[in-house]
């Protein structure tokens, strides 16, 4: 969701005045800008997902707004089309994964209904279909579509991270306006159900902070299964998965700044190379963007 005028006039001072201090981030070994969206029908792309089978394809959605379809794009913002979900409704639609189809072969994409800007919502929803043809999208119609209702054990989350690893376990990140940023799973042996409650596992250190666009808009895992990456409207924070499931910080964040108009996806084009797109603002359209960051310390 946008997240105003105010706060970007605040980053661009933060931006000039020298904050975030030095030491406490990283800067990108490469930021390059591939693209900006053709088709006027991608006016706010809130997630993104990286097709495996299809090499150069990117799957993107419109924040809330728009009806239920996904569309295909590549680096440079090519219009490839889009299928309609048939049956979804895009209440508030705000990650999309790619990942194992639950209970079958082939690939899924996950989309997250997750947005909850009120904190009113008794039940979110993830759709998850067979990753489609890009070549016949013309008028294309998805039907065989699953929707999975979710809700948390504490209430109601305003979540905009959604990420899925390749064994198929749905890692869900809170955006931050309760205060800190949590971590809920969805295990693959759940996906495939009608129902399902997700476990609340871990709170990541995140601090939110509305004036540095500290914010959780986007999440992903990468192709191993090793590193998740959580990104805000300015930063890339990157998690080590441990033996033990668990997520470790991997080095400080790394540091976007006023680089995207309003960051919102991410995706890993392979282990060390992240696709991101925004929603377009502040007189800019929306962007996709290849960057690389610094890995930890001894890599």
């Amino acid at each position: 969701m946008r997240w105003g005028s105010v706060v970007f006039a605040g980053l661009i001072a933060a931006w000039i005045a020298g904050t975030p201090a030095l030491g406490q981030y990283v800067e990108p070994t490469m930021f390059e800008r591939t693209g900006v969206f053709a088709s006027r029908r991608v006016s706010e792309s809130s997630g993104v997902a990286v097709s495996r089978r299809h090499p150069g394809v990117l799957w993107t959605h419109n924040d809330s707004g728009d009806d239920p379809f996904i569309y295909i794009t590549d680096l440079n913002g090519r219009d490839g089309g889009a299928f309609r979900l048939d049956g979804a409704v895009a209440h508030d639609w705000e990650d999309m994964s790619l990942g194992p189809c639950p209970g079958r072969a082939g690939d899924c994409l996950y989309v997250a209904d997750t947005g909850d800007n009120s904190l009113d919502r008794r039940e979110v929803w993830i759709y998850i279909v067979p990753e489609p043809e890009p070549g016949s999208a013309a008028g294309g119609v998805r039907g065989d579509v699953h929707q999975l209702r979710v809700r948390y054990p504490d209430g109601a989350h305003d979540v905009e991270g959604m990420a899925v690893t390749p064994g198929g376990e749905i890692f869900l990140v809170t955006k931050g306006r309760q205060g800190h940023v949590v971590l809920f799973c969805i295990p693959p042996r759940e996906a495939h159900t009608d129902r399902v409650l997700a476990a609340l596992i871990d709170t990541l250190p995140i601090v939110p902070q509305r004036n540095l666009g500290r914010l959780v808009t986007g999440a992903s895992i990468s192709p191993s299964g090793r590193r998740l990456v959580v990104r805000t409207y300015t930063e890339l924070y990157f998690f080590d998965r441990g033996p033990d499931g668990r997520f470790r910080p991997q080095g400080p964040p790394c540091w976007l700044g006023v680089r995207e108009p309003q960051g919102e996806a991410v995706d890993f084009l392979d282990e060390d190379t992240l696709v991101l797109t925004s929603e377009g603002g502040f007189g800019q359209p929306g962007m996709i963007a290849r960057v690389k960051c610094p890995g930890p310390p001894g890599s």
